[in-house]
């Protein structure tokens, strides 16, 4: 008897081998980040809210200061030097955003398949209702690019306790055309599921200080920097969806939002950096300037897009000028 010759369908091969190379992706991806979450623990504290645990950092003691991060960001990009700054005039209050940092996002998002992005809204709810646990009251509030966004929507969710607004290259008004590609494929659900562990995996630590340099240009960031903030934390994959679906779905919102702002009464300092090609000033802040009754803007000739690691100095006389303008007490 004459055995036929077995015959392997070619497309159940490469369906095997595009299998493997998924598996070894994601081994390689968590392995990654297994070691740089064990590099860079938890600095502050959880707060249960509603069965989303939201990350923040206290310290110092006087009238309350939230400080909200941007894009790729986290708690840590404060903690370097600006919140200590801060901690002998304010109790000071960093807070990881949803999905960025330590905090966790809140049901209905996140997953490898899921494309669906907090609205600012949302995102300031829930940090809202994390600093109530900690007893915040009536805060000057300070957010820098991304995270500006979320400071002028707690604003408008919480007008009459919000002392003050202090706004740092702060992303608040619709900007001409789309991002970059690679955000609106990361955003996507095919994107998360495949681009994103890729980045993960195999991203070198080059391109990340490249990548930091030009967010930081025409400056240079802070020598320890690297080193306190811990760039591949934004590398992870759960932050990576996070931040493409929440960065690439902001623009119809803060179209929403600049119908409101004029609503805005609290005092508001707004800072930019006249180099910023991030967030261009000419977009953002300037007329945000005239679009909230009690704004004065601040152009910072020669900044780029991290003015508060660039010129601190000016940031915290900001901070002061908000706190005394909302008739808070010093704690000088």
């Amino acid at each position: 008897m004459i055995s036929k010759p077995l015959v392997v369908n070619p497309f159940v091969i490469l369906l095997l081998i595009g299998l493997g190379l998924f598996v070894l992706v994601q081994w390689r991806a968590a392995a990654r980040e297994a070691a740089v979450e064990a590099e860079y623990p938890p600095s502050g504290q959880f707060i249960d809210v509603d069965g989303t645990l939201i990350h923040i950092n206290v310290a110092g003691q006087g009238p309350d200061i939230v400080l909200i991060h941007g894009a790729s960001g986290s708690l840590r990009d404060f903690t370097l030097d600006l919140a200590t700054r801060l901690a002998d005039s304010y109790r000071v209050i960093a807070v990881d955003r949803p999905g960025l940092g330590r905090s966790q996002r809140p049901g209905g998002f996140g997953g490898i398949w899921s494309a669906a992005a907090e609205p600012p809204a949302l995102q300031a709810q829930l940090l809202q209702a994390a600093t109530d646990m900690v007893g915040v009251e009536n805060p000057i509030v300070v957010g820098h690019s991304y995270g500006g966004a979320i400071a002028l929507a707690w604003a408008l969710e919480r007008p009459n306790e919000t002392a003050a607004l202090v706004l740092l290259a702060a992303a608040s008004n619709p900007w001409p055309g789309s991002l970059g590609l690679l955000y609106r494929i990361n955003s996507t659900a095919i994107g998360s599921a495949i681009v994103i562990p890729l980045i993960t995996a195999f991203t070198p630590h080059a391109l990340i200080e490249d990548t930091l340099g030009e967010i930081f240009a025409p400056q240079q960031p802070p020598p320890n920097y690297m080193q306190h903030f811990g760039p591949d934390m934004t590398l992870r994959r759960s932050t990576m969806r996070a931040n493409a679906q929440q960065v690439n779905a902001l623009k119809p919102y803060v179209t929403e939002m600049v119908t409101r702002y004029p609503t805005l009464s609290m005092p508001v300092e707004i800072l930019h950096g006249t180099e910023d090609v991030t967030v261009p000033m000419a977009i953002h802040s300037e007329p945000l300037s005239r679009q909230i009754p009690n704004a004065e803007l601040t152009r910072m000739e020669g900044i780029g897009h991290m003015p508060h690691h660039a010129d601190p100095d000016a940031v915290v006389a900001a901070i002061h000028r908000a706190a005394a303008r909302a008739g808070l007490p010093s704690s000088d």
